[in-house]
C-alpha cells in the first residue's frame, strides 16, 4: 500500500504542488485581509488545501491517462506510471473520481460562489489535457487553469471576485504559461513528429524563449499591479524584487543553443519564486 501511494504521488508529480499551492494560499490571505480585514480561519485554510489537492490530483491523473499513448513513445516520459505498467487504467480512473469528489466536498464547505464556479474549474481541468492536440495556445490554457488556484483561494474566503483578484489571476496565468513554454522546448522534436501543438513547435525554440520572456515581463507588471490594489507594503516589495531576480536568472541560464539547465530553470527556480512571493506576502500581512 505504501509503495502504491508512492507511485500515485509520483504520477501526479506531488513535488510540483510547490508551483500552485503557495499562490493559492496567497490568494486566500490577500482576499481575507483586503476584503474581510482579517486573517483567514484555520478551517478555511484547511478546506482550500483539500480543494487544491483534489483539483490538482484529478487534473494530473487525467493528463497522465489521456496522454498515456504519447507518453509511451517519448523517451523522456516512457517511465511514467501508466506506460511503465506500474498503475492500471482502472486504478487511475478511481483515483481521478476520488480526487474530484474531494474537490466537490471541500468546495461545498466554503461558500455558494465557490460551488457556482466549480463547473468552470472542472471543465478547465479536463480541457487542458486535450489542448496540445488542436492548439499551440495550450500553454496559456494551462496558465488559465492553474491560476484558478489563487483565484479560488480568494473566492473561498470572500465569496466574490475583486479587481485585485483578477490581477493576481492574470499574473499567475502569464507566469505559468511562460515557464511551460520553456519546459516544452525540450520536446519540440517529439511533438513535431507526433503532430502535437505547442509554441516551440509553431515558432521555434529561439522565438519561444522570447515569448516566454514577454510573458514573464507581464508577470512582473502584475506583481506591481497587485501592490497598487492591495494593502501590501515593504516586505512584499522585497519579495517582489527577489522574484524579479529569479525570473531574470531562469531566462539567463537557458538559450536556444543550450537547454542543459532547463530543469533548473523550470522546477527549481519557479518553485523558489512561488515560495518567496508567498512568504514575503505572509510576512507583510502579519507585520501589518
Amino acid at each position: 500500500m505504501v509503495r502504491k501511494i508512492g507511485i500515485f504521488l509520483q504520477m501526479i508529480k506531488f513535488e510540483h504542488t510547490v508551483f500552485a499551492l503557495p499562490f493559492a494560499f496567497m490568494g486566500t490571505l490577500l482576499g481575507a485581509v483586503t476584503v474581510n480585514h482579517s486573517m483567514p480561519t484555520w478551517a478555511q485554510i484547511g478546506w482550500v488545501l483539500m480543494a487544491m489537492f483534489g483539483a490538482r490530483s484529478a487534473a494530473m491523473g487525467l493528463n497522465r491517462l489521456i496522454d498515456r499513448a504519447s507518453d509511451a513513445k517519448n523517451p523522456r516520459t516512457a517511465n511514467r506510471a501508466i506506460p511503465a505498467g506500474l498503475l492500471k487504467i482502472g486504478e487511475v480512473i478511481i483515483f481521478i473520481v476520488a480526487s474530484f469528489a474531494l474537490l466537490f466536498w471541500a468546495s461545498s464547505q466554503l461558500n455558494s460562489l465557490s460551488m457556482k464556479l466549480l463547473p468552470i474549474a472542472v471543465v478547465m481541468l479536463v480541457l487542458y489535457s486535450y489542448t496540445k492536440r488542436f492548439t499551440w495556445l495550450c500553454h496559456l490554457v494551462l496558465g488559465l487553469t492553474i491560476a484558478l488556484a489563487p483565484l479560488g483561494g480568494w473566492v473561498a474566503v470572500t465569496g466574490k471576485v475583486d479587481a485585485a483578484a483578477w490581477v493576481l489571476y492574470g499574473t499567475v496565468v502569464f507566469w505559468i504559461a511562460g515557464f511551460d513554454i520553456v519546459y516544452a522546448c525540450q520536446d519540440v522534436e517529439f511533438d513535431t513528429k507526433e503532430g502535437l501543438n505547442s509554441i516551440p513547435v509553431r515558432f521555434g525554440v529561439a522565438n519561444s524563449l522570447k515569448i516566454a520572456q514577454a510573458f514573464h515581463i507581464a508577470t512582473a507588471i502584475g506583481f506591481i499591479g497587485l501592490l497598487l490594489l492591495s494593502q501590501l507594503g515593504w516586505w512584499y516589495i522585497a519579495g517582489m524584487v527577489i522574484a524579479y531576480l529569479i525570473l531574470f536568472y531562469e531566462h539567463y541560464i537557458v538559450s536556444p543553443a543550450d537547454l542543459s539547465r532547463l530543469q533548473t530553470s523550470f522546477f527549481t527556480m519557479n518553485g523558489v519564486l512561488s515560495i518567496v512571493v508567498f512568504s514575503f506576502t505572509l510576512i507583510d500581512l502579519v507585520v501589518q
